[in-house]
């Protein structure tokens, strides 16, 4: 088995639609500029709120992929 070392960050995804969709968005997003994500970790959850309603759903996670020097 060979070596390898991921990278770690964090970022906030958005739905209007609920938490899954938001999740989705990030990781889709994120995978437009980063190569091999690994692990997406929920870190929060919460809610944009406008006239009682909620009106933005949105996840906060960190990513891991594999960071690869050349």
């Amino acid at each position: 088995m060979s070596d390898s070392v991921y990278k770690v960050i964090e970022l906030v995804g958005t739905s209007p639609n609920g938490f899954e969709e938001a999740i989705q968005n990030v990781v889709k997003k994120a995978n437009e500029s980063l190569r091999d994500i690994r692990i997406v970790e929920v870190i929060s959850l919460d809610a944009k709120v406008s006239e009682g309603n909620i009106v933005a759903y949105r996840a906060k996670v960190k990513l891991s992929f594999k960071f690869e020097q050349k």
